[in-house]
C-alpha cells in the first residue's frame, strides 16, 4: 500500500482497500485525542470511494459544533502528528500528516451538519452507489493527472465543473433516499 504524495503534485493509484484501514486507524486516534470536540469523524474524498483511482492521501472530515474549539487542541494534535495548516477553505481548518513536503493525510475540520460537511458525505455516498458516475470521475481524474502531474491547483480546478454536477445529483439522490428510507 502506498500512502502519500509530495505537496503540489498529482499521481493517482488504483483503489486500495488498505486506505480504509488507514482511515479507520486515523479516525480512532482522532477520537481518542479530540472526543470532547468532535461530533463525528468520517473518511471522505476519493480514497473513500470504492473502485476509483485516487491520489494516495487519506482525507478525513472532523465535524465540530464550534469551529474555534479545535484550535484549543492544536498542541495535542501536533504531538500526535497532526500539523495545523490554517484555513484551507472558508470556515474549515486543515491539519496534515506527513513530513517536510510529503503528505499522507489531510484532516478537514468544519462545522458538523454544515453544507460543506453534507457535501463531503453526499458525494462520497453517491459515488459509492453509482458506479457509472464514479467511473466517469475516475476517468476524468486520470486524464487530468496525466496533463498536470506537477500542478495540483490546475488539476483541482479542472475537476470543479464535474464535481459541481455530481454534487447536484448527490443532493437529489440524498433527498430521495431519505424520503424512501433506502440506501444504494
Amino acid at each position: 500500500m502506498s500512502i502519500g504524495l509530495i505537496r503540489g503534485t498529482v499521481a493517482l493509484e488504483l483503489h486500495c482497500p488498505e486506505w480504509e484501514a488507514s482511515a479507520e486507524q486515523t479516525i480512532e486516534l482522532l477520537k481518542r485525542l479530540i472526543s470532547d470536540t468532535a461530533m463525528d469523524i468520517q473518511h471522505i474524498g476519493s480514497t473513500a470511494i470504492r473502485g476509483i483511482s485516487a491520489k494516495p492521501i487519506i482525507d478525513i472530515a472532523v465535524g465540530v459544533a464550534r469551529l474555534g474549539d479545535i484550535l484549543k487542541m492544536n498542541d495535542i494534535l501536533a504531538e500526535n502528528g497532526f500539523i495545523f495548516r490554517g484555513q484551507d477553505l472558508p470556515d474549515q481548518y486543515l491539519y496534515v500528516c506527513g513530513w517536510n513536503d510529503f503528505r499522507t493525510h489531510h484532516i478537514h475540520v468544519l462545522k458538523y451538519g454544515s453544507a460543506p460537511w453534507n457535501n463531503y458525505l453526499d458525494i462520497r455516498d453517491y459515488l459509492n452507489c453509482h458506479e457509472a458516475d464514479a467511473q466517469a470521475y475516475s476517468d476524468l481524474k486520470e486524464s487530468l493527472a496525466r496533463q498536470y502531474p506537477e500542478d495540483r491547483l490546475t488539476y483541482t480546478q479542472m475537476k470543479s465543473e464535474f464535481i459541481s454536477a455530481i454534487l447536484r445529483k448527490a443532493k437529489d439522490w440524498r433527498a430521495q433516499t431519505a424520503s424512501d428510507n433506502t440506501e444504494c
